[in-house]
């Protein structure tokens, strides 16, 4: 520990370019898939705006429980299937998972097909249902 802090104090330009970076690489992965929303401002955005939800887990977790009217693509299969989604293209997209995991990466697929409204669903299924919200079961 003693070293670090040696370093710190020996090459402070260094560590400060350093430190710039990680904060500008970490605001940049985090924007790329969309700002995220909680699930209350999920409702909201449904209820007002009428917004899609976009659940890419797989058939099997879909089935086992989904938020209401949502749309199942699952995430390997986003590039493939981009053109059923072109209908809401200008509407609000909601992108959700199981966990957050892939919702970023299959936000970044849809901006570059166009789709301007993408967010992302913080905390995916297992937060909604950890807030007792509704799922619908196949």
């Amino acid at each position: 520990m003693e070293q670090l802090f040696s370093f710190i104090s020996l090459h402070p330009y260094l560590v400060g370019i350093f430190s710039v970076l990680l904060v500008l690489f970490i605001r940049n992965e985090m924007s790329r898939g969309g700002a995220t929303i909680s699930a209350q401002e999920l409702v909201q955005l449904v209820n007002n705006e009428g917004a899609v939800v976009l659940d890419v887990r797989d058939k099997a977790e879909f089935e086992q429980g989904h938020i209401v009217d949502s749309i199942n693509i699952p995430y390997a299969n986003i590039e493939s299937r981009v053109d059923e989604l072109k209908k809401y293209k200008e509407q609000p997209l909601v992108i959700a998972c199981k966990m957050g995991q892939h919702s970023g990466s299959a936000g970044t697929a849809l901006r570059k097909h166009g789709f301007e409204k993408v967010t992302r669903l913080r905390g995916g299924i297992t937060e909604w249902r950890g807030q007792n919200l509704p799922v619908v079961r196949a």
